[in-house]
């Protein structure tokens, strides 16, 4: 079972539920495990092994907030490119934390999906995470959403070139296409866009990740490395989202006016 929040952090939470809304759909670049282990003259493989317990964390504490979806960025497109021995390491250290956590993702109705270029994975991690895809299913808890060899630019190729195909063999007229429908076609498909995205390390860019979903998603960049990246910031950057007037095109005055239709 997940560890239960001590009082003081429950507290914590519900200060942070009665504050505001609590995004349905948080999204989170984990970066920094290569720095986080060179600052501590360890190799690379440390770091992204120490930046699993921030991974249980920041489910568990989702998961108690009431998030309905967190999306994390676990290997791009790019990362590819690494050294083969890095490759190599992250892949069995992923096919370990798969096998070790899955009971207890289970256990506490956590629902297991991925996105992205599932077929480039190699065999063994493409089973592994499959079987544990399908162990999850049914259950109606947190959506844990694992972003593997996956990239923005990857995905919308693949959607254009699925929307082609169905407009040349006469299953799409292109004069009726629409936003939804292009959402259709994304590996997101059914999966709302984030309503706050989440980087760590610094860094002040999106790294190619849900290009399309992130349009209007609000961004909190923490300079925490990821594996330093514990419940305490995740409440940071919601506190900040919360504060946060979402506009989407409109201006102030119209918001608060709709907000008080609502509420009458």
């Amino acid at each position: 079972m997940f560890t239960e929040a001590t009082p003081g952090d429950k507290a914590e939470q519900e200060i942070i539920k009665a504050s505001g809304m609590i995004p349905s759909h948080i999204a989170i670049i984990m970066d920094g495990n290569g720095r986080w282990a060179k600052g501590r003259g360890l190799p690379r493989i440390s770091g992204h092994k120490a930046g699993v317990d921030s991974v249980r964390d920041i489910v568990k504490a989702s998961a108690q907030l009431g998030v309905k979806y967190l999306t994390l960025y676990t290997f791009s497109t790019e990362n590819w490119n690494r050294p083969q021995s890095e490759v190599s390491t992250l892949m069995k250290l992923l096919v370990k934390v798969l096998r070790d956590e899955l009971q207890e993702l289970h256990d506490n109705n956590v629902k297991l999906q991925s996105i992205g270029d599932i077929d480039a994975l190699p065999g063994a991690v493409k089973k592994v995470l499959l079987d544990s895809i399908e162990r999850t299913k049914n259950n109606s808890g947190l959506v844990l959403i694992l972003a593997l060899s996956y990239s923005g630019r990857w995905e919308i190729t693949n959607a254009c070139r699925q929307i082609a195909y169905d407009a040349k063999n006469g299953l799409l007229n292109p004069e009726d296409l629409t936003e939804n429908q292009i959402n259709k076609y994304l590996t997101t498909k059914g999966v709302p866009d984030p309503e706050l995205l989440i980087r760590t390390s610094g860094e002040m860019r999106v790294s190619n990740f849900l290009l399309w979903q992130i349009a209007y998603s609000e961004i909190f960049i923490s300079t925490v490395y990821w594996p330093d990246f514990r419940r305490k910031y995740l409440y940071e950057a919601i506190r900040d989202f919360q504060k946060r007037e979402r506009r989407f095109g409109k201006v102030s005055e119209q918001i608060a006016q709709e907000h008080k239709g609502n509420i009458e």
